[in-house]
């Protein structure tokens, strides 16, 4: 299987399903709306899937930030990290600006490149990832 058939795994599920997100840094990085990540043991269920546990789920989601969990593919090996969004500023700033792109019949949501960079570990010494700490930036 291809690297973007491998992707179409798991966004071909999050689109027949109707949940919100947004393709990030690496093309297998999703963020993803906390109300949504509740519905993901249905859209990538066993054995096909391998999702982490509810109450690991639950504990990511609660974390104010840093929340991260992974689903793999069984079959393939193939992982999705996952990052619970919850009320993050930064994060709704990035859906209003999605851009949407059109592969193998499905639409792919992508995160703007602004986001994308100020989401880098590379710069996390800027401080609390919050919209005020990158105001000054854009």
């Amino acid at each position: 299987m291809s690297a973007p058939e491998l992707f179409l795994l798991f966004v071909r599920p999050l689109n027949a399903a109707g949940i919100r997100y947004i393709v990030t840094a690496a093309w297998r990085q999703f963020s993803i709306n906390g109300a949504d990540i509740r519905r993901l043991s249905e859209i990538f269920p066993s054995p096909d899937f391998y999702p982490p546990s509810p109450e690991i789920i639950a504990t990511e989601v609660s974390r104010k930030q840093g929340g991260h969990f992974n689903i793999i593919h069984v079959e393939t090996g193939f992982k999705a990290d996952l990052y619970p969004t919850g009320r993050d500023e930064l994060y709704a700033w990035a859906f209003r600006l999605k851009r949407e792109v059109k592969f193998e019949g499905e639409t792919i949501l992508l995160a703007p490149s602004e986001y994308v960079i100020l989401r880098s570990p590379a710069i996390s010494w800027i401080g609390p990832r919050s919209m005020t700490g990158y105001r000054a930036v854009g």
